[in-house]
């Protein structure tokens, strides 16, 4: 090229993308601390997992929207559709990538309206967890040991977390907690190899298996993610079936995890021949 590309649009994709990002990330964390508050023992790990699994329907209802608007081209409703010579198939064709935002920013305005309505705390079932609630924790961390003043209990609460020692020690005491620590390293390989393959498995469809990046988003979509969260629920379920501790879910999340390690290390065995591309992996000739 000789004229470089001087729009700034991507600016504006990556702002868009930061405050999803700052909305969207404090509905696991909180989500999951509001449900063990005020649930029952032997029923949160059904409840988180419906959570986790409502969580991977997005990115397959995402992978299907996708394929939707990749159908249609880039300039729809500014163009007559009858003018347009070319094909999805066509190398040159431009899907309506900038339709999914707007569909899906609209669609997470609407869903964040509920939970304005939400009331900040729940009457606690018999058995709940009523000595391990958020704010038992942050009261037991202050280092006087004293209780909550009744004259203004929410003035105290944020002055403990306002003060950074107390961040300072909580994290402190997370991160040398090896549990959680090697929690956290497992979750980080897992989703790390779990995003790779999302980010290249369709690419790669379209280019051993000639598919239009439309019908490469459906078969993702509808292959990949389902039993990803299918497979999340009936552990939930499972895990309040036969009422798992901390021991027994770790032997329960180590068999699992080395199943799914063993079948897919099968990939390696599975693949393609090279695509014949003219002078890169055959000659001119």
């Amino acid at each position: 090229c000789e004229k470089e590309p001087s729009s700034y649009m991507w600016i504006y994709i990556l702002l868009g993308n930061m405050l999803r990002g700052i909305g969207e990330t404090p509905i696991t964390p909180l989500g999951i601390s509001y449900l063990d508050d005020f649930a029952k023992e032997e029923n949160v790990p059904v409840y988180v997992a419906c959570l986790h699994t409502i969580a991977m329907l997005g990115p397959m209802f995402g992978f299907l929207l996708g394929s939707l608007c990749a159908k249609l081209y880039v300039d729809i409703g500014f163009v007559d559709p009858g003018s347009i010579t070319i094909t999805p198939q066509d190398s040159r064709w431009v899907g309506a990538w900038w339709l999914g935002f707007l569909i899906g920013g609209a669609t997470n305005f609407l869903s964040a309206i509920p939970f304005c309505f939400l009331p900040k705390s729940l009457e606690k079932p018999k058995g709940a967890n009523n000595d391990k609630t958020s704010c038992s924790l942050l009261e037991n961390m202050s280092a006087t040991g004293k209780k909550l003043t009744p004259e203004n209990p929410k003035a105290r609460k944020w002055s403990l977390l306002l003060k950074g020692k107390y961040f300072c020690t909580s994290l402190k005491k997370l991160l040398s907690n090896r549990m959680y620590f090697t929690f956290t390293l497992c979750s980080l390989l897992q989703f790390s190899s779990f995003i790779g393959f999302l980010t290249y498995k369709p690419k790669y469809m379209e280019q051993q298996y000639g598919q239009s990046t439309s019908k490469s988003n459906f078969l993702i979509g509808i292959t990949s993610l389902p039993p990803v969260g299918i497979g999340i629920f009936l552990g939930g379920l499972i895990m309040k079936k036969y009422k798992m501790g901390i021991i027994g879910a770790t032997k329960f999340s180590f068999t699992m995890s080395f199943l799914a390690y063993a079948i897919s290390f099968l990939h390696f065995f599975v693949g393609c021949e090279n695509y014949a591309v003219a002078g890169m992996t055959v000659s001119y000739e």
